[in-house]
């Protein structure tokens, strides 16, 4: 187990360069373009990666803004334009909606009453110890 260590280690050196690599502005890399570092971290797994995180990599970290400064909390959905509502299309949604529901509730009290049905022929059989 012990002399796998280092080819896990090397695997996940390879992953993580080749994930910080591709995530990188590529305006931001250094020394190289981004796609010469990327084959580098292929071609030469160890010291490729190594020398992505000693002279490739971005020294500054990405800009993160740590919380959304829209005042609908960074939820782009809430930010679109809404579209023209037309209230006659949604009144025949919710009519549909209501039919659906209604639908529903009948096939299931159906259903109910088909096992009730059921369970009452095979209490009524003889022979049974019905309840």
């Amino acid at each position: 187990m012990l002399r796998l260590l280092p080819v896990i280690a090397e695997i996940a050196l390879l992953v993580f360069c080749l994930i910080d690599c591709i995530q990188s502005d590529a305006d931001r890399v250094r020394n190289l373009s981004k796609g010469w570092w990327l084959v580098l971290i292929v071609v030469l797994p160890l010291v490729g990666g190594v020398a992505w995180l000693v002279a490739g990599r971005p020294q500054t970290p990405r800009t993160h803004v740590p919380w959304p400064s829209t005042p609908t909390s960074g939820f782009p959905e809430h930010e679109r334009p809404r579209r023209y509502r037309d209230d006659a299309a949604e009144e025949r949604r919710r009519a549909e909606e209501r039919r659906s529901d209604e639908l529903h509730e009948q096939m299931l009290r159906d259903w109910e009453e088909q096992l009730r049905a059921r369970e009452q022929r095979t209490d009524d059989t003889p022979g049974s110890t019905g309840a």
